[in-house]
């Protein structure tokens, strides 16, 4: 009976501290910004921090880990054009990176901002660095969260990734080199299909079970396929063209004067800890950390210790 009494009890607690925060589904506005309406979900106090979600094409919803931030800033979620409840684009060419950026500047004044911090994890790190480095008069702080300095950078991605699916589930290689034998490439449903017998945790995570389905109700959009491919090309997963083939910030990153938070994860296996650790020498100025026990997601693994950094941070 002790033992049911207390279980109630954390689960009221729980249930009270999550019911304080805005649903992403509905608890949001849309902004329109560039032609298009794009979903954003804003609670808490304090100086502006903008979140970009990866991808490309992932809506903001795995990013909510980090409400607890909203005791200190003013936290902005959104779904960028194309993700989530946001609008899309009739044509697929309407995605770009400097689409994202530039809206990312149009939603900054639409909400009445003058200054904002800015999170980007993953391919929102991409968004994220470009923004800056086309508006430092506008960023207060920025962090880059496991992401990307270059178009080499994301090859070594796709590099690896494949090197690590080969290797460890040799049976999905095989089977994916048959239908490639035969001229499908990374678009091709049938090619990305095979892909997705890889667990996600196996690539991104230092635990698999932080990963494994939590019940959530799915929020629309989860990835938007046909803006993957666009921005990353035909045959993405193995050559990067487009206009992640292309970028690449890495003379500029030395020149940027507001204060820069760098972290990845050390079983990081996409946005590799060989190559995150680069960020030093191409972004001196910056605070570099490594999580060691987290993959591609610290803000699921290590929360506590994401957090915690990430508000001492934005304190400075």
């Amino acid at each position: 009976m002790k033992n049911l009494f207390t279980f109630l009890i954390l689960l009221i607690i729980s249930l009270t501290i999550y019911a304080q925060f805005p649903d992403s589904f509905t608890d949001g506005k849309y902004y329109a910004v560039n032609g298009a309406k794009l979903w954003t979900v804003s609670f808490g106090e304090g100086e502006p921090l903008f979140f970009i979600a990866g991808g490309p094409g992932n809506n903001h919803y795995g990013l909510r880990y980090f409400d607890s931030l909203s005791t200190t800033n003013t936290l902005i979620y959104y779904d960028a054009f194309g993700r989530g409840k946001s609008d899309t684009a009739e044509y697929v060419a309407e995605y770009t990176l400097e689409r994202d950026i530039e809206d990312l500047e149009g939603l900054r004044k639409a909400m009445g901002f003058s200054k904002i911090n800015i999170l980007g994890h993953s391919y929102g790190g991409v968004v994220a660095q470009g923004y800056a480095i086309k508006y430092p008069e506008n960023v207060s702080h920025l962090i880059i969260a496991n992401s990307f300095h270059s178009y080499l950078m994301w090859q070594e991605n796709c590099d690896n990734s494949n090197h690590e699916i080969k290797t460890n589930y040799p049976e999905v290689w095989e089977e994916l080199m048959k239908i490639r034998e035969q001229g499908a490439v990374s678009s091709d449903p049938a090619h990305y299909e095979i892909y997705g017998k890889v667990p996600y945790g196996f690539l991104y995570a230092y635990n698999p079970e932080n990963f494994k389905p939590d019940g959530r109700k799915p929020y629309p959009n989860p990835l938007n396929i046909k803006l993957y491919y666009q921005m990353v090309g035909r045959d993405g997963d193995f050559l990067v063209t487009s206009d992640i083939g292309t970028f690449d910030y890495r003379k500029q990153l030395k020149d940027l004067k507001m204060p820069i938070l760098i972290y990845g994860g050390r079983y990081d296996r996409v946005a590799v800890p060989w190559m995150m650790v680069q960020f030093k020498m191409y972004c001196p100025q910056a605070r570099f950390v490594m999580f060691e026990r987290s993959g591609h997601n610290p803000q699921v693994e290590e929360t506590s210790a994401a957090i915690a950094l990430i508000r001492e941070f934005l304190r400075k």
